[in-house]
């Protein structure tokens, strides 16, 4: 009893907490995580008595703990609200329980929602002052150079969750195995003292550190030669079972201690490692390069990441213009310099992570490992800790990869995160993490430097942590890019080829030209096989996950989870458009920008329905139309296979699902047909600034026969009947004058390597700008002329008849309740631009093909209205008539 006494009053605790501890729970890592909860804070007398009722745990402060400070000072979260610390006594409990209550505890009010503190809100914040250390190097006698040792602010860096604990078991295990007296669990009193460098060296390599901790934990005495776990300080020899017993075999599977200890150094140096091998892709490219708003970019467009420079944590913004695509004009060139280089490093980089994976995977607690270990069954609480912060950090920089064909490219690296992702899954103690906002890095407040009292330098960082997606809704993004590439990989299969029979000399002149194109042929196959067979893998993962949850979690937890996930449309319910804008205009654009990502790509039916039945002498079935401007060219490929042609639509699809512009500026929505999936018809939404300001603009869209080594076919609807030229890269009859799609001079279609997301976003960024006048290659230096300011009030009016009350008047198919949605939800936002673009008219007529207007003396229009005061008003009529429908709905 009294060495267990020793072991808990070296984690804090008091003698009498410590025996009130231990006589209700005699194994001491029980004891210790009910001591850590604040179930003993009560006990102050020394009779051990242990009254049944537990007392809460007062609310700690948002700070790491630094050497110099005092053992018993608290530890723990953020500064979050009030509500998520009301419950606070429960912590690890909620992590491996399904109901967050231990037995012997009265139920609280904050129970009522058993897992509010997993799927916390994504808008929790915390301000966590972090500690960083001057290294302390040491000579070990196994390693030729010296070592850096793992402060403690390294190892408690990162966020807590809302409720309190993983500090304290942090705090906890570091010192317990940095400092202090091991004592011989025989009783001979003999002791060993611990060292930072017995559990907290950071060797180059993983290997190095495990070889380094199997020679440190098997200890012998001195004295009664008798072995002990120098990290638990139980019997090696002992088989007692719980958690910290005896293990045969591999000596760093003896105790959850050194679980905790290996998984928390081996994630570290995996982080330190990503973060290294990030930094050095970046230093590839020329940075100057990389920020040219006109360069296109290929690969990994519009990434969460993309433009990140912190140097650690995660620092993920929407705010950012996405920047990609080519206008209209000019002569740049693709830049591919170091992209052979930045793909070799970067498949040094993927096989170095994955080893240091399967490596550390070794020490993950796994129900499924054949001959089971004790922590395997209870994992040290610090190894949820180190997961939710080091592994998540790695876990959502991976997931976040906007390109499918990119992960698939690196499958080696993907399928070891997804063997991760399945143990843990399967893990009681460990599968609410998959349901937890990862906590990422928001701000860094401040950045201070100060002296310690041993005279080392110590760097105070104060930073704002904020929820951001879970890495099950991670996986979910990915998923829905598996299933959107599956869609163009399986919509038509190879037909059997019949041969017809040739001479010998056709044979003769063909051997050599069929060879090639076999040879190209199966190098194509090959590639789609491989990015179906990822796919699979990566939807087969999702299952699994959801499977074991299911087991571990129950039916409940689960049901919560994916209610919460994204999901991709194929037909587009009612609830979907009950939107509610609020009163403010921060509720609008929050309610704006959360329906439009939600609706930005569907899938859904661009047939038209036949009108009459197949006759008798029909024996095939039907091509249907579609509503496309390109039907014949669509009906004409409907029973043709082009892999190579599949595999690019794949990959443009899985971009394209979770990577459309959404704001409430500006935003993209697709609609792709369910069986077609060459079939896509967009709307882009005018953006702010311009004289396309809140119009809804419809192009037709068809990836043709050699699509992506030639572009994609793309027709402009919002004409009002063939009448208007919007813009001079958008003429009357549809035409998009675009160098992307030839149909413009400067940098054209890079075979291959553009996409129909550079495309789109040249349209909303480049053709409908803030000037339009100035496109017009003989008008490029006129800017802020009368002639301009002319061209956009033309503009301004055809806009408002057209693109905004035309389309509002008569939505065009599919984009019906698109269109009515964005015009309820910006009502207020378009009331005001009505008005300010009314007073900025210049009266004169409006010019349908936008020419005349180098005469800026053009007479205004004759009688009393060119017809944008009428346009305005029956407009405004209309925003009102759809608010008021709105709210009777909501009232019924």
């Amino acid at each position: 009893m009294d060495a267990k006494i020793k072991q808990l009053t070296e984690m804090g605790a008091t003698v009498a907490q410590a025996r009130a501890a231990l006589a209700q729970y005699k194994d001491v890592q029980q004891a210790a995580e009910r001591f850590f909860e604040g179930a003993f804070d009560h006990v102050t007398d020394d009779d051990g008595d242990v009254p049944m009722a537990s007392a809460s745990k007062p609310k700690p402060p948002a700070r790491m703990l630094t050497p110099e400070d005092d053992d018993d000072e608290p530890t723990g979260n953020g500064s979050g609200d009030d509500e998520d610390e009301d419950d606070g006594d429960d912590e690890y409990i909620d992590y491996d329980s399904d109901d967050g209550l231990v037995a012997d505890k009265p139920r609280t009010n904050s129970d009522a929602d058993p897992y509010a503190r997993v799927f916390f809100s994504k808008d929790h914040r915390e301000e966590i002052i972090e500690v960083e250390e001057e290294p302390e190097l040491v000579s070990l006698p196994e390693h030729i150079q010296r070592v850096k040792l793992m402060s403690q602010g390294e190892w408690m860096k990162g966020c807590p969750p809302p409720s309190g604990g993983e500090q304290s078991y942090l705090f906890a295990l570091y010192s317990q195995l940095s400092d202090g007296q091991c004592v011989c669990p025989h009783e001979c009193g003999s002791s060993i003292l611990r060292k930072k460098s017995d559990f907290f060296p950071i060797f180059p390599e993983f290997s190095s550190y495990v070889a380094h901790l199997q020679k440190v934990v098997p200890k012998t005495c001195q004295r009664c030669q008798s072995e002990f776990c120098f990290a638990c300080g139980e019997p090696i020899t002992e088989k007692v079972q719980r958690p910290g017993a005896a293990a045969p075999g591999d000596p760093l599977f003896h105790c959850a201690d050194i679980q905790g200890v290996i998984l928390g150094v081996g994630l570290s140096m995996l982080e330190s490692m990503f973060s290294e091998q990030t930094q050095d892709l970046k230093s590839i490219h020329d940075p100057n390069k990389s920020r040219n708003a006109k360069r296109r970019k290929t690969g990994k467009l519009f990434s969460k990441e993309a433009d990140d420079d912190d140097d650690d944590g995660f620092l993920h913004t929407s705010s950012k213009k996405p920047k990609g695509g080519i206008g209209y004009a000019g002569d740049q060139k693709e830049d591919t310099t170091g992209q052979q280089e930045a793909q070799a490093l970067q498949a040094v980089k993927d096989e170095k992570i994955g080893t240091m994976l399967t490596e550390i995977g070794v020490y993950l607690p796994s129900l499924h490992r054949e001959g089971n270990h004790p922590s395997d069954f209870l994992p040290h609480p610090t190894a949820l800790a180190h997961l939710r912060r080091r592994f998540n950090y790695v876990c959502s920089a991976l997931l976040r990869n906007d390109s499918l064909a990119d992960m698939s490219d690196r499958s080696v690296l993907y399928f070891k995160l997804l063997e991760w992702l399945e143990t843990i899954s399967a893990h009681e103690a460990l599968a609410s993490m998959m349901a937890m906002p990862i906590m990422t890095i928001a701000e860094v407040k401040s950045d201070t430097t100060r002296k310690s009292p041993n005279n080392t330098q110590i760097r105070e960082r104060t930073i704002i942590y904020e929820g951001s997606d879970s890495p099950r809704e991670l996986l979910e993004a990915i998923a829905i890019q598996a299933h959107a590439a599956l869609k163009a990989l399986e919509a038509s299969k190879p037909a059997e080829a019949t041969e017809e029979e040739l001479t010998e000399e056709q044979k003769r002149m063909t051997v050599d030209a069929k060879g090639k194109a076999k040879e190209a042929a199966n190098q194509v196959a090959d590639e789609n096989q491989k990015l179906l067979s990822f796919c699979h893998r990566i939807l087969g993962t999702a299952k699994a996950i959801d499977r074991s949850l299911r087991e571990t979690k129950g039916d409940a937890f689960v049901d919560r989870l994916l209610a919460s996930l994204p999901k991709i449309l194929t037909s587009s319910s009612g609830e979907e458009y009950m939107v509610d804008a609020g009163a403010t205009e921060e509720s609008a654009v929050k309610a704006y920008v959360d329906w439009a990502t939600r609706v930005r790509f569907e899938y859904c039916d661009l047939t038209i329905p036949q009108t009459s039945a197949p006759t008798a002498n029909e024996t095939e079935p039907q091509l249907p139309h579609y509503k496309s401007y390109y039907n014949n060219e669509i009906r004409m490929l409907a029973l043709s296979d082009i892999p190579k042609r599949s595999l690019a639509i794949a990959k443009e699809l899985s971009i394209l699902t979770n990577n459309l512009p959404i704001s409430f500026n500006s935003s993209i929505f697709l609609r792709i047909d369910e069986t077609r999936v060459d079939v896509i018809k967009a709307l882009i939404t005018g953006p702010e600034g311009t004289p396309y300001y809140n119009g809804c603009y419809l192009f037709d869209i068809f990836l043709g026969p050699a699509y992506n080594q030639s572009p994609p076919s793309v027709k402009y609807m919002t004409t009002n009947g063939g009448k208007f030229r919007f813009n001079p890269n958008l003429y009357a009859e549809g035409k998009v004058c675009l160098s992307l799609l030839g149909t413009w001079s400067g940098p054209g279609w890079v075979s291959g390597k553009s996409t129909l997301l550079q495309v789109l976003i040249s349209i909303q960024s480049m053709i409908l700008c803030d000037e339009p006048y100035l496109n017009e290659p003989g008008w490029a230096e006129s800017a802020g002329t009368p002639q301009s300011r002319s061209y956009s009030a033309n503009v301004r009016r055809m806009v408002v008849k057209t693109a905004m009350l035309g389309n509002l008047q008569n939505p065009p198919e599919p984009f019906g309740d698109i269109i009515r949605t964005h015009f309820r939800l910006k009502a207020k936002s378009i009331s005001a631009q009505l008005d300010q673009w009314l007073a900025q008219d210049d009266g004169k007529p409006t010019i349908p093909d936008g020419a005349g207007f180098a005469d800026a003396a053009r007479p205004a229009a004759s009688g009393s209205s060119n017809g944008l005061a009428a346009d305005v008003s029956e407009l405004k009529r209309l925003l009102k008539e759809m608010e008021t429908e709105f709210k009777a709905m909501g009232r019924a």
